[in-house]
């Protein structure tokens, strides 16, 4: 008996560290892919900084082989920067770019002046509109080259975000499409929900954005290519003019750079008389905090 007690704590042992090796490898096989990761060497001057979300805005040089010269927000996790940094000193880093988000590393920031006091400058733009404005209605064309207006959604939960085609940024334009792409598959998994939400995609570079270039991205983000149809994602484009109305009315800032647009980030949930509801601003929103935003217009209850 107490042979086939060993044999049999034996046998437990073995599968435990069997078990054990099998996680360490499922854990190592989860680990970043390096090969994947690109890095780049930033150079430029501090136009203003927000130590609480950890991001500095920069106007840098041009980056060979990635980016041209312009201005935009980057992810600076390192604390200690934000406390000598100021508006107006230069800074060298490196960019760490991979699939999902960019970030600065190893930043070496140069006072302007010397000495002087670290002082955050906002940035200028539109104002943001209040929970409960009516959202503006807005002439565009989407990906099929047909003309169509926000008001056409009353009735319906509209999610709109702004992004552009040549967006280098995978935690930008990328990321948001990446994030609507998850909804969109979640709506499709819930019948009565998806006939009461909408979401809308709507280009910052309508030059460049055709209806033909949007229902290529389009189609590419459902993984659906020939044959989506665009019932529940749209994308659009249409006059210049037209769009910055309406990321004005957001509070979205955007700027034309030969081929890039620097831009802020904006996502907006309108229920269904045309109200704004949510607000989200920049990229830490999650796809099941617009989701649940649904079901709470719908008044369906969440899956427990």
């Amino acid at each position: 008996m107490r042979h086939k007690t060993i044999c049999k704590n034996r046998r437990n042992a073995l599968q435990v560290l069997i078990a054990i090796a099998c996680a360490f490898l499922v854990g190592c096989s989860a680990a970043p892919d390096e090969s994947r990761v690109q890095r780049y060497e930033l150079k430029g001057k501090i136009v203003s900084f927000n130590k609480a979300q950890q991001q500095v805005v920069i106007q840098h040089e041009e980056i060979p082989g990635f980016m041209e010269a312009m201005t935009m927000p980057f992810t600076l996790r390192e604390d200690s920067a934000f406390d000598v940094m100021r508006a107006g000193d230069t800074i060298q880093a490196t960019l760490v770019v991979d699939d999902e988000r960019t970030r600065l590393e190893n930043p070496a920031i140069t006072q302007a002046i010397p000495g002087a006091a670290a002082k955050a400058t906002p940035a200028s733009g539109p104002s943001e509109p209040e929970i409960g404005a009516d959202a503006p209605d807005a002439r565009l064309v989407n990906q099929d080259g047909k003309q169509i207006n926000l008001r056409q959604y009353r009735g319906r939960a509209l999610v709109v975000t702004f992004i552009y085609t040549r967006c280098p940024l995978p935690d930008y334009c990328t990321l948001m499409s990446k994030n609507f792409a998850e909804i969109n598959r979640e709506l499709n998994k819930l019948p009565e929900l998806r006939a009461r939400a909408h979401l809308l995609s709507i280009t910052l570079d309508p030059a460049y954005d055709t209806p033909q270039v949007l229902r290529s991205y389009g189609a590419a983000h459902t993984e659906n290519y020939q044959s989506e149809k665009f019932d529940g994602w749209e994308f659009a484009t249409g006059d210049p003019e037209e769009i910055r109305r309406v990321a004005d009315f957001f509070g979205l800032i955007y700027k034309q750079e030969a081929e890039l647009v620097d831009h802020s980030l904006r996502t907006a949930v309108i229920a269904p008389d045309g109200k704004l509801y949510k607000l989200y601003r920049g990229n830490e929103w999650k796809p099941g905090e617009v989701l649940n935003d649904l079901r709470e217009l719908s008044g369906a209850r969440q899956p427990s």
